[in-house]
Order: structure tokens, then C-alpha cells, then sequence
């Protein structure tokens, strides 16, 4: 919502920037998508790692988190 509102700001001051920022934002989004992908890929990773780490705890009887 903040956003959308920031946006409608920038439409009352600068039009032309506006519409050059509501064309671009998909291609942005795009091109950051890869990156957000790896970030994902990650996350799960060190979970994993995370998991394997506590393992030996968690089969002792330590409380998970």
C-alpha cells in the first residue's frame, strides 16, 4: 500500500518518471528473479545443514527451538 502510494506521489510531481517506473518495475522484477531463486536455494541449504548439525541433540532428548 505504501507503494502504491509513494507511486502516486511521484505521478502528481513527475509524470513521465511514473510511467517509466510502472513500464520498468516488471522488467526489474525479472531480472532479479535469478536472484531471489538462489536465495531460496540457500535458505534451504543451511537449513539442511542447520538440521544435520542438531541432530545428535535431538536424538539425546535436547528440546527443539
Amino acid at each position: 500500500m505504501l507503494t502504491f502510494l509513494v507511486w502516486l506521489l511521484l505521478l502528481i510531481v513527475c509524470w513521465p518518471l511514473a510511467l517509466l517506473a510502472l513500464v520498468l518495475y516488471p522488467v526489474v522484477w525479472l531480472l532479479l528473479l535469478p536472484f531471489r531463486l538462489v536465495g531460496v536455494a540457500f535458505t534451504g541449504v543451511f537449513e539442511l545443514l542447520r538440521a544435520i548439525v542438531m541432530l545428535p541433540a535431538r536424538v539425546l532428548g535436547g528440546r527443539p527451538a
